[in-house]
């Protein structure tokens, strides 16, 4: 069989994407995203995630999230082996739905922000982040 100079690029790129994204790490992501929200629906918008561009050192990404009137807040890294960075839980005497905090990347990937809101509904923002020196053994 005989590829073109552009189907085997086609191919090699494929090839590539597929095997930069596990698909194990996608379910576990999935299955972190759904223990949190109880399967409900996640919608867009009402968060904000703020992450670095570039991050130089996996060892320390510096985050923040802010979701005024959620309850609790999850955050998740799709390319960690551990998806599960950090959770955070607002009583009623909190002064703001926000957190501030520096996590471990293995490497460029994206960081996914989860809050539930008061209401019951689960909002959500994501950002990729693209590490140059890896953090989890990278």
């Amino acid at each position: 069989m005989k590829f073109s100079r552009r189907e085997a690029l086609v191919l090699a790129l494929g090839s590539a994407a597929a095997a930069a994204i596990p698909l194990p790490a996608l379910a576990a992501v999935e299955q972190a995203i759904a223990d949190f929200t109880g399967g409900a629906a996640v919608a867009e918008g009402g968060i904000t995630l703020t992450t670095p561009e570039i991050a130089e050192n996996g060892n320390t990404v510096p985050i923040s999230v802010e979701a005024p009137g959620a309850v609790a807040i999850m955050v998740v890294a799709a390319g960690n082996p551990t998806p599960g960075v950090c959770r955070a839980t607002f009583g009623d005497q909190a002064g703001a739905q926000m957190f501030g905090a520096r996590i471990r990347l293995a490497g460029t990937q994206d960081v996914v922000a989860i809050a539930q809101m008061a209401d019951g509904s689960f909002v959500r923002a994501s950002n990729e982040v693209k590490v140059t020196i890896g953090g989890c053994g990278g």
